[in-house]
């Protein structure tokens, strides 16, 4: 059991739903600026922890794209 990578999992869910949670009180852009910065984040995050594993590389990427496509087109 490795409890620093269970401990950041803990802390990175909290974080991101308390930021989701926040973006909801922001006008009409920024909360899907903050919504898409997030999914972005998490799939940079996802990409790197992978450390080789194809499939978690590859939802890191589609995250990353969709969050992208979440800040900038899909509002």
């Amino acid at each position: 059991m490795n409890l620093p990578r269970q401990a950041m999992s803990m802390f990175g869910l909290i974080i991101g739903f308390g930021l989701y949670a926040l973006s909801g009180r922001l006008q009409a852009p920024w909360n899907s600026v903050i919504i898409g910065t997030v999914f972005a984040a998490l799939g940079v995050s996802a990409f790197l922890y992978a450390k080789g594993e194809r499939w978690i590389q590859v939802l890191g990427l589609i995250l990353v794209a969709y969050g992208v496509l979440r800040a900038f087109f899909l509002h």
